[in-house]
């Protein structure tokens, strides 16, 4: 298997070193990744780097996870616009922990296979080298004209807020990194997103000048949505991996809600598919896209991927019980199913109102469902308003608490697409 085919087929190679591909088609090469223990959990912009590691083992290499206890202590300028908060020894510990717990379950950690996982802590090299001792066996090395000629710093001393000493040494811990791995695991390649070219590259320079020897690398590109937002963000916030913080059905919301460019690209990097078979699925999904092919199959497969059929088999019944036909009793709705809702319309309306009595067509106009009164009656005398799943015939209908779900909510539906959960307080 050409691991580097693999991957530019799937969108998933930005940069490249020369002669990186001879490398891992010459030979079992280990490679690493650092992940960055921030959170006890990673999240989905996480699965890239993931599936990464998961393709060089798949293609027969050693996979080394790097979790940076050190590097957590002192933050990274890429891609940053100011100073990150640094963590505790203790919140680290915690975190590296959940980071380890979480990679266990897509890598092969089994210690009698040659290309067997392997986790590394960065703290565990540099929990007892001095200031001092740095300076000089790796400082020495790198040039400062070398460390300011990189973009990340560039960027940050150009802008408003400066780079702090801290910050600006990022690159020489990330690259001795690399050059502690080359020389304890002959670890010769690095992988990451494009924007830790530059610190990517410092280690490359570093295992030359120190180590006399000569490693390799390449970059993915980083994921963006097609409507200009931030992939891996919902209204929620971040979609963790961790179920507790994200749940199945919330997760696997996210990837069917993908619009339909992002679908095509993102199914080619987040499953395991192969090319013919997501060609066939693309042009299917394109016959009739209101059928979400693309998108049913992508949420499957990642869901499948990070939760297992267990949680597959509840997101599908969670879904079904929210979003199904008019056949599914609304009662059935418990609060917490009513407020996990996504990909709906979330807004509070006046409890006064409501407990008084208001016609629907007032109703629907003071909030803001229908623009005008007119409006609001021409969808009602075209069956395309429904209130808890039951089609409104009657244009005089009372809106009042005897249809409240839980004495809290009403479920609007207009049209075929458009989904309201109304709290009334």
């Amino acid at each position: 298997m050409n691991l580097i085919e693999e991957l530019r087929w799937r969108g998933l190679i930005q940069d490249i070193m020369p002669g990186t591909e001879e490398q891992l088609l010459k030979e079992m090469t280990s490679g690493y990744i650092g992940f960055d223990p921030t959170a006890d959990s990673l999240h989905i912009g996480s699965l890239v780097p993931i599936l990464l590691l998961v393709h060089l083992q798949k293609a027969g290499h050693k996979p080394y996870a790097l979790v940076g206890g050190a590097t957590g202590m002192v933050g990274d300028p890429s891609g940053k616009s100011e100073e990150r908060n640094l963590l505790s020894e203790e919140v680290l510990l915690k975190n590296q922990q959940g980071v380890k717990k979480q990679l266990e379950k897509f890598l092969d950690f089994d210690a009698s296979k040659p290309n067997a996982a392997e986790m590394v802590n960065n703290y565990d090299w540099f929990k007892k080298m001095s200031f001092l001792s740095f300076i000089r066996d790796v400082g020495k090395h790198i040039t400062v004209n070398y460390m300011m000629a990189k973009d990340s710093v560039k960027k940050r001393i150009e802008g408003d807020t400066g780079i702090s000493f801290t910050e600006f040494t990022y690159q020489l811990i990330q690259g001795y990194d690399f050059c502690w791995l080359y020389t304890n695991h002959n670890c010769k390649l690095q992988m990451g997103g494009s924007d830790q070219w530059g610190n990517i590259t410092t280690g490359t320079e570093l295992i030359r000048r120190k180590a006399g020897g000569e490693a390799f690398a390449f970059t993915c590109p980083l994921l963006t949505k097609s409507d200009g937002g931030k992939f891996g963000k919902s209204e929620k916030g971040n979609i963790w991996l961790d179920a507790e913080k994200t749940s199945s059905y919330l997760f696997y919301q996210f990837w069917l809600n993908a619009a339909d460019e992002d679908a095509k690209k993102w199914i080619k990097i987040f499953t395991f598919l192969s090319n013919p078979e997501i060609e066939t699925l693309i042009e299917d999904h394109e016959k009739e896209a209101g059928n979400r092919l693309l998108q049913k199959r992508l949420a499957k497969e990642v869901t499948l991927f990070v939760h297992g059929e267990e949680e597959y088999n509840i997101a599908i019944e969670t879904t079904k019980k929210l979003f199904a036909n008019q056949d599914v009793p609304v009662e059935s709705l418990s609060e917490d199913d009513l407020e996990q809702m996504e990909g709906i319309i979330k807004f509070k309306f006046d409890a006064e109102k409501i407990h008084s009595g208001i016609d629907v067509i007032s109703f629907l106009t003071h909030s803001g469902i229908l623009p005008s009164r007119g409006e609001a009656k021409k969808m009602l005398l075209n069956a395309g308003i429904s209130i808890n799943r039951k089609r409104v015939e009657n244009t005089q209908l009372l809106i009042d608490k005897s249809l409240l779900l839980h004495n809290k909510y009403l479920l609007v539906q207009k049209g075929k697409k458009n989904h309201y959960l109304v709290s009334v307080e």
